[in-house]
């Protein structure tokens, strides 16, 4: 029989809001995160791609700012309340570590 628990969360007590159709800070909120998350995304890709070591350069710094920006939106939200973390269960990360570890072997550099 497997043994069940429960997810735990980590999170603040919710900052409430007005639950009405018209957005609200939350909902702003979460959506200037959702947009940096994406830009994010973006502009790694770009460096990855990029092949003129200024634009590189400037890619890198602005891509700096708009993380900076998200972590600072996550832990807004999260301080409010409206982000929530699970706690990590010990033998999944023990786990994932042991799957991960054995690829180390496989990769060329390392050898």
């Amino acid at each position: 029989m497997q043994n069940l628990q429960q997810s735990q969360k980590i999170s603040n007590q919710e900052t409430q809001v007005p639950k009405t159709p018209q957005m609200n800070e939350r909902d702003f909120i979460n959506d200037i995160l959702t947009t940096e998350k994406y830009m994010t995304a973006a502009y790694s890709t770009a460096m990855n791609e990029v092949s003129n070591q200024t634009l590189y350069s400037d890619l890198a710094t602005i891509f700096k700012e708009t993380q900076d920006c998200q972590r600072n939106l996550f832990d807004m939200m999260f301080k409010k309340g409206w982000y929530s973390l699970e706690v990590a269960d010990q033998q999944k990360m023990q786990q994932s570590y042991q799957q991960f570890a054995g690829y180390s072997n496989q990769l060329p550099f390392l050898q």
